[in-house]
């Protein structure tokens, strides 16, 4: 196995290498790759130089070089653009409790990566900074929302890259570029004190990794009950780096499908991916059964663009409060501009029946797990897209840049009309942001074109032990499939 962030922690330990080494280490990799990938959009390279030179050794990751997520993970003094033409020139004035979180378990914060505007989409090409490339090629998208993360990882700029996930963003990408990519329960992971919510639950912080050691550790470093946020999980306090590595329970059983939940085309890669993985999982005398989804995909995913819309447009009223200045669509690009008019179309009515929606699907998905350990999917229906790849058809273009026209049901048939191409290459994530439920990708497979794409492991909430085992047996059985560095 290549050195992971453990791997170089381990040295910096035992005083093989200085972090200041790892830091320049992985600068140097930037300055030589980030041309070509457009995977770093912020370096703080002195600031991550001095902090080098005072690391607490007793840190799980102490000295690791770490990029953050450039949305949604504030550093006090550090870009906070989300990606965002309007926030070009904003700055975080304090330094959230995730991040914080990631310094206290020993990381060196490096620098920041590239996402979409807002993280709206499931590639990465905002138009303030431009569309970052994938390691594996560059005519493909390494994904979105945490595409800027997954290309310095997989490219080998960092061990160890941090993302966050609201309807796929961490394994969508994960699978796209041939990594790691848990999502951990619903009130896992720190969230606060600018916001506590996070699409109402749907979005949550964690990582990016290249071995299940490092999920698990960093799991162990991050879990967190806080009292004052509004999802709580109980702590795991058997440590989910040790119970990773134990074997599964007897009687262990699988469910899983290769169809799309809102009934859209799924590519012959993505069934062999998943096939692939159940032959191996009867060879190794685990159970696995074909099952149907219980939930109505469709309907679902209508509710989730409410959620995005009403989010979207509450943002954005605060933002013009703070401002003293009404955004227009000049402002912003054009898929924001869309979710937030529909979002100013939603009543209390459509958003408090959605969350509704919500709790009923969260308890329909947790029955099936009375008869089955893990359900397993594909992580995306294709392999990435290219970067020029058309998402969005030129009749819907015009149709969007008149979207103050149209009424409420227009205006949210309209955004799940532009995100349908989207949706068909990545159907399979959203619903475990919904219902709350953990959920990793696994590096298994690999196109004939040479592009790689993940198989996903759904869990009971609170079972992340379950999923690091099942990619530990993955991984010890020589499965996965990364990019050499």
């Amino acid at each position: 196995m290549a050195i992971d962030a453990l791997g170089q922690a381990k040295l910096v330990k035992e005083g093989k290498i200085s972090s200041r080494e790892l830091v320049e280490e992985s600068l140097q990799k930037i300055e030589q790759l980030n041309p070509k990938l457009n995977a770093v959009i912020n370096r703080r390279s002195k600031a991550a130089l001095k902090e080098a030179q005072n690391v607490d050794i007793t840190a799980p990751f102490a000295g690791v070089p770490l990029l953050l997520k450039g949305l949604g993970q504030s550093l006090a003094g550090e870009p906070a653009t989300a990606g965002a033409q309007l926030l070009k020139n904003n700055r975080a004035r304090q330094t959230d409790n995730f991040v914080r979180s990631l310094q206290q378990a020993g990381f060196i914060i490096i620098g920041q990566t590239n996402t979409p505007e807002f993280g709206f989409k499931n590639v990465t090409d905002p138009v303030l900074y431009g569309p970052t490339r994938n390691p594996w090629n560059t005519e493909y998208s390494p994904g979105g929302s945490s595409g800027g993360a997954a290309s310095a990882l997989a490219s080998g700029m960092v061990t160890l890259a941090a993302g966050s996930d609201g309807g796929g963003s961490i394994r969508i990408p994960a699978s796209f570029s041939g990594l790691i990519g848990l999502k951990p329960t619903r009130g896992r992971i720190p969230v606060g004190p600018g916001s506590w919510r996070g699409w109402q639950g749907a979005a949550i912080n964690f990582a990016l990794t290249r071995s299940i050691r490092d999920t698990a550790a960093l799991l162990d470093a991050l879990q967190v009950v806080q009292p004052a946020a509004p999802f709580q999980t109980p702590l795991f306090t058997k440590g989910f780096l040790h119970e990773s590595t134990l074997p599964l329970a007897n009687n262990f059983r699988i469910g899983y499908t290769t169809t799309s939940p809102v009934g859209t085309p799924v590519s012959p890669d993505a069934k062999n991916a998943v096939m692939e993985a159940v032959a191996f999982l009867r060879q190794e005398g685990i159970a696995v059964k074909k099952v149907k989804n219980p939930l109505d995909g469709q309907k679902l995913m209508r509710g989730y663009y409410i959620i995005n819309a009403g989010e979207t447009a509450s943002m954005f009223a605060e933002m013009e409060s703070s401002s003293g200045k009404e955004i227009k669509i000049s402002d912003v690009e054009l898929v924001t501009w869309v979710i937030h008019q529909a979002g100013l179309s939603l009543d209390a009515v459509d958003y408090s029946q959605t969350l509704s929606q919500w709790d009923q699907a969260s308890y329909e998905a947790d029955k099936m797990y009375d008869d089955y350990n893990l359900y397993l999917t594909p992580t995306t229906a294709t392999t990435a897209p290219k970067i020029n790849q058309a998402l969005i058809s030129a009749e819907l273009i015009a149709k969007m840049k008149k979207a103050t026209q149209l009424d409420k049901k227009e205006r949210l048939q309209l955004v799940y009309d532009f995100f349908e191409s989207s949706l068909e290459l990545t159907p399979f994530t959203q619903q475990a942001n919904i219902t709350g439920q953990p959920a990793i990708s696994l590096p298994t497979y690999v196109s004939h074109e040479g592009l790689p794409l993940g198989i996903q492991f759904i869990a009971r909430k609170g079972a992340e032990s379950t999923l690091l085992q099942i990619g530990n047996l993955f991984e010890k059985n020589g499965k996965f499939k990364m990019l050499r560095k």
